[in-house]
């Protein structure tokens, strides 16, 4: 099992991302080795938030299941952010397979119940992984952002569930922990997602509006920021999932590394044409999805390459249709989410919208940022400050969502 490492620090205040491109100071450690940053703020210190920031860790569970994403911050819940860094524990194959099949099939309930158990466990050493690579940095951590992984998403059915246990967490860790993010919201006639529009405000806002940031996650979601400091957030349709499901079954590959495969397809106009005229593209925004609500996507007797391709232009397609809901046009498009790794899906942006870039390009790393988001929506859990709002999930009021586990010692 291989521990990917994202390292480094960011000092500043969440509205001074637009004014300093590229100004990460730390190194990354991934599979490719040790890199250095590509530039240094003239001085970092003069963006130290002159506030009392509180260190938090965040965890995340993506749908894809591919392991536990953890980062370290520094927040006050608000406008003031200090990045660290982060790393991703990967599940092993037998546990990803039960997380999984816990994802998409009636599994029986004592088998929940261990796959909540084991996954609780694997994030405690997620934890334990990330104090060791930053020893100095996490001094003085006391809480957690547990997000869990989602095995079901019926908001219409006023149901999400993120399976996770955070008292047992909070004993391995001996941090309180927050989790549970989702259902006060959906218990308020929210959609309980996506919750990352909030940190995308606080971070991007002093771009120049409109703007629009997109994760693209197993499923893809949008956060775009107005002129006059409105916000409208949703699920747009499937980000890698689908994608990452084909590879997987016709290639015999975990994804399609560098697009390689997608990149000699021929995309099947009719396919997507089918597969956004379900009504679930039509739904004005906010909206929400779990990954399996697009498995009618059918590309089925299509070579590998012709599907990966097709399943390319499914995603960037339902990217176009939910924009254009959007009251102006964005000047700008930022990208996030492993979806940015893949050229073929970010040339049809590139195609399809002025402007479009990765978020690295703020300083900003799109491996770690859901994470890092959890993280600071546990500081405003404890603050008592809203995690949604009617514009991002529908809810009728703001939320301030989520629940306390704390270590008994």
């Amino acid at each position: 099992m291989h521990t990917r490492f994202f390292l480094g620090i960011l000092r500043r205040r969440a509205s001074d991302f637009s004014n300093c491109f590229s100004s990460r100071a730390g190194r990354e450690w991934s599979e490719t080795g040790l890199q250095s940053s590509p530039k240094f703020a003239p001085s970092i210190e003069q963006f130290v938030p002159k506030k009392q920031l509180q260190k938090v860790i965040g965890l995340m569970s993506g749908t894809s299941g591919d392991g536990a994403d953890v980062a370290l911050i520094a927040t006050d819940g608000e406008d003031a952010i200090e990045f660290f860094g982060g790393l991703t524990l990967p599940y092993d194959r037998d546990l990803r397979a039960r997380v999984l099949e816990a994802s998409q099939h009636d599994v029986p309930l004592l088998e929940l119940a261990r796959v909540e158990r084991d996954i609780t466990l694997h994030h405690a050493d997620a934890v334990a992984e990330l104090l060791r690579t930053l020893p100095r940095e996490s001094e003085g951590t006391d809480l957690i952002g547990f997000h869990g992984h989602t095995v079901r998403h019926v908001p219409g059915e006023g149901i999400c569930w993120q399976i996770s246990n955070p008292w047992l967490l909070a004993e391995r860790t001996g941090l309180r922990v927050v989790s549970d993010f989702r259902r006060h919201d959906v218990a308020l006639g929210g959609q309980g997602a996506p919750l990352v529009g909030m940190f995308h405000r606080a971070l991007f806002a002093n771009e120049p509006k409109p703007t629009v940031i997109l994760n693209l996650g197993g499923v893809a979601n949008i956060t775009w920021l107005g002129e006059k400091d409105e916000i409208i957030a949703g699920d747009t349709g499937p980000g890698c999932g689908l994608l990452d499901e084909w590879i997987q079954e016709m290639a015999g590959q975990p994804h399609d590394e560098d697009g390689r495969i997608a990149e000699q397809g021929k995309v099947n106009e009719g396919v997507v044409a089918a597969a956004l005229a379900t009504p679930f593209f039509n739904k004005p925004l906010p909206r929400s999805a779990d990954r399996y609500d697009f498995d009618h996507v059918d590309v089925s007797g299509m070579s590998v390459e012709d599907g990966a391709a097709t399943l390319c232009a499914v995603t960037v397609r339902a990217v176009v249709k939910a924009v254009k809901q959007m009251p102006k046009a964005p000047a700008s498009m930022w990208v996030t989410g492993g979806g940015v790794h893949h050229p073929v899906i970010m040339r049809m942006l590139s195609e399809s919208f002025s402007n479009v870039q990765n978020i690295r390009k703020m300083g900003l790393n799109p491996d770690t940022l859901e994470a890092e988001c959890f993280a600071w929506l546990a500081v405003r859990h404890t603050k008592g400050l809203p995690l949604t709002i009617p514009e991002t999930t529908g809810c009728s009021q703001a939320v301030c969502g989520g629940a306390m586990a704390m270590p008994s010692a």
